[in-house]
């Protein structure tokens, strides 16, 4: 088999293409455990389908968050930024409260990308 520069080049460009694929890939693990406690009485905020902590049951957490790039795929959660709602504290962009009829949107920590991206029109 002749090796020529017409397959060097088809080598290479998926040799590429894999290498960026996999870059692009971040495998977000556990970083530890947290000990639910039991809300204070009638501060269990249920909002949007939010679910309260159990007392004693342990919960995974996570730091992390994936590389983001133009194939990056966003979840989106509904969460209420107002004052007393699930999304808990004010948004760090602002450290204000909004109104659920503003439309204000939380971003994880690669999209947010240390407060850069603040005040964005997000497409």
């Amino acid at each position: 088999m002749k090796f020529t520069l017409e397959k060097s080049t088809i080598l290479l460009i998926l040799l590429l293409i894999t290498c960026s694929l996999e870059a692009e890939t971040q495998v977000c693990r556990p970083s530890g455990k947290i000990r639910g406690e039991k809300p204070p009485p009638g501060k269990c905020n249920t909002e949007n389908d939010s679910e309260c902590c159990v007392e004693g049951k342990l919960y995974t957490t996570y730091k992390c968050s994936p590389t983001v790039s133009v194939h990056t795929k966003a979840i989106l959660t509904i969460n209420s930024f107002e004052k007393g709602g699930d999304g808990g504290a004010p948004p760090e962009c602002d450290n204000q409260y909004h109104s659920n009829n503003q439309p204000v949107v939380a971003l994880s920590s690669g999209w947010f990308q240390g407060m850069q991206r603040c005040f964005l029109i997000l497409l």
